[in-house]
């Protein structure tokens, strides 16, 4: 039975996928909500149904004392059909029903609803550009992610647990006070009116002060995944009491907006307690004094007294559900703040794949300042040969790592262009355009799964040997045969831990090294690539690299100009221009920057600041 209701929505359903998504929140609940809406009628009917029963019971108890006053003599014989079915209706088909509506709610809705979301917000998000996840902690785009399901599925579940159920129950309960007696619905319209004017009271404080304490729970969480993730540097320079006071100041934040919110229960209880008051003392007492008078029977004198016991004791439920129901729309939509914005870095309308023929680069006017009036690249241009080996060098901010990111776009360049075989890079796909090109990197992080599935990266469908075959080449199989993790894994089962710590600086590089070899592209990005290296295993590196290069575009950024001393071009990059150009010899002979840098080396590494 669990499975059949388990199985009315897929929640990985295909589904359009949009670069604007909705950015107002019932538009943007609408849009999740799509393949459940068939569903959600049968729940809302069910609601109403349930609650319809529950107010239909309390009639008939009524009745039943009615009936009872006239005494036992005849009581069985004239209404025995009648007792029977009423019973047989409880006994059966009234849990059946129930069954049927908390089935919908608890099996078919709530883990899948909150399910889709998850899953198409954490696809949205993986769509947006690196440089839009550099502007955000990654705790707190997580948190997001993680406590927006979560909330909407809560929203879901008062509106069809308690907002229908109990919309349905006050009509219900007015139609029979009506019915017993025409005038003990003043006092219930009284009390509803101002019941009324306390949930918009509270409501219109609990969304904004829910978001608020949303906002500052996700700075919370934000600030303290960042020390987690840097907790090296945390140590290294005894900053423990510093990052207790960071967090402290978030956290503090974090209670007062909660205080705030609490405050707001608490004036809506109190009230509350009084209105019920007012409720029972209202209709149960007009009702004994219609009967003292003669208009009323016990019957109508006990209905009206069950019903409005229940309603005081659902009033509390109600209004937690509706406070609960807004208070989860404020963590929706400060979750819809990470969720629904825009991915402005897309494929162009018509982009094809990149097809790749010789590997050509060809770079015109090329400029990005990453929105500022300086920095990063100013009018670039540049042609690299098919196989031409590219070495780039110049001082820290001199726009190295710009062009590469450029490059590979992960942003799009301000002006200009850049095409690889006379294609824009703009109007291709991205992802051809990535799995085009291979780069290894100076911060060589790695997944949090096996060195297999490290390597695999670089090629997913690659077989184990051609894994081992490409560890090899990279130095690296032979530590990795000699690896544990704390489960018990070994050698390529073995678990590298988050961002790869729990391998050393080299190992993490000759990891990546091996991805890269596996993936085989023809375009070869290097950003210090041999920078964690020791001198012996990055002399066996050296190696390795140049085989990597054979047939290859190649760009080598590095600080260790005898890593590049022997490409074809070195193109020297000051203030986001290329000053000079040209092989190592003729760069050195013309005593230029690159010559200074060369001359002022020290340990092989350039000096990055500027001359005094």
């Amino acid at each position: 039975m669990f499975r059949y209701f388990e199985r009315l929505v897929d929640p990985y359903v295909d589904y359009p996928e949009s670069d604007n998504p909705p950015q107002r929140l019932w538009p943007f609940l609408r849009d999740y909500s799509v393949p459940f809406r068939r569903v959600f009628m049968i729940t809302a009917i069910m609601s109403i149904i349930v609650a319809g029963i529950e107010v239909g019971l309390i009639y008939y108890m009524g009745r039943i004392i009615d009936l009872l006053g006239a005494g036992p003599a005849q009581f069985w014989d004239d209404h025995r059909i009648e007792l029977i079915c009423v019973a047989l209706f409880i006994l059966f088909l009234r849990p059946l029903l129930q069954a049927l509506d908390v089935a919908l709610l608890n099996n078919a809705i709530l883990p899948n609803f909150g399910t889709l979301i998850r899953w198409r917000a954490h696809r949205q998000v993986l769509r947006q550009s690196v440089g839009w996840f550099e502007n955000d902690f990654a705790g707190r785009i997580a948190n997001r992610i993680m406590q927006t399901p979560p909330a909407a599925g809560e929203v879901i579940f008062q509106v069809f647990d308690a907002i229908s159920f109990s919309l349905a129950y006050l009509i219900g309960a007015a139609i029979l006070l009506t019915s017993s007696d025409p005038r003990l619905l003043l006092p219930l319209l009284g009390w509803f009116v101002l019941y009324g004017f306390l949930i918009r009271w509270t409501v219109r404080r609990v969304g904004p002060a829910s978001k608020d304490a949303s906002d500052a729970r996700s700075m919370v969480t934000g600030r303290v995944v960042d020390a987690y993730t840097n907790i090296h540097s945390v140590k290294m320079f005894a900053h423990h009491d510093r990052e207790l006071e960071y967090a402290k100041d978030a956290i503090e934040h974090a209670r007062e907006t909660f205080q705030t919110e609490m405050r707001i229960f608490t004036v809506m209880d109190t009230t509350l307690v009084a209105l019920n008051g007012l409720l029972i003392v209202g209709v149960v007492g007009w009702a004994i004094a219609l009967w003292t008078q003669g208009q009323a029977s016990v019957g109508v004198v006990a209905a009206a007294t069950a019903l409005t016991l229940r309603l005081n004791a659902m009033t509390g439920w109600i209004m937690w559900a509706l406070t609960t129901f807004f208070r989860q729309l404020g963590v929706v939509a400060e979750g819809m703040e990470t969720i629904a914005q825009p991915v402005l870095l897309r494929d162009a309308p018509d982009a094809k794949p990149l097809v790749m023929s010789r590997g050509e680069i060809a770079i015109s006017g090329l400029t990005h300042h990453y929105g500022r009036p300086s920095g990063g690249l100013d009018q670039i241009d540049l042609t690299i040969r098919p196989g031409e080996k590219i070495g780039l060098v110049g001082r820290s901010g001199a726009g190295k790592s710009t062009l590469v990111k450029l490059l590979l776009r992960f942003y799009d360049a301000e002006s200009g262009k850049i095409e690889i075989d006379g294609q824009d890079i703009s109007k291709v796909t991205q992802d051809s355009l990535r799995r085009a090109i291979g780069m290894v990197q100076q911060d060589s992080s790695l997944l949090h799964r096996s060195v297999r599935d490290n390597i695999l990266y670089g090629r997913p469908d690659a077989s184990e040997d051609q894994v081992i075959a490409a560890a090899k080449q990279a130095q690296a199989h032979e530590f990795i045969l000699g690896l544990t993790d704390p489960q018990g894994r070994r050698g390529y089962d073995a678990q590298v831990g988050e961002r790869g710590v729990k391998l050393s600086g080299g190992q993490r590089q000759r990891v990546t090294l091996a991805r890269v070899i596996l993936k085989d592209a023809p375009i070869l990005l290097l950003d210090e690539a041999t920078s964690a290296l020791d001198s012996e295993v990055e002399a066996a590196i050296q190696d390795t690299l140049y085989s990597m290069m054979e047939g290859k575009t190649v760009i080598a950024i590095a600080h260790r100009l005898s890593t590049i001393a022997q490409m074809d071009r070195i193109l020297v990059l000051d203030q986001g221009r290329i000053v000079e150009d040209g092989p190592h010899d003729a760069l050195l002979s013309d005593g230029g920057l690159y010559a200074d840098f060369w001359a002022r080396q020290s340990g092989g590494f350039l000096k990055t600041e500027a001359a005094e």
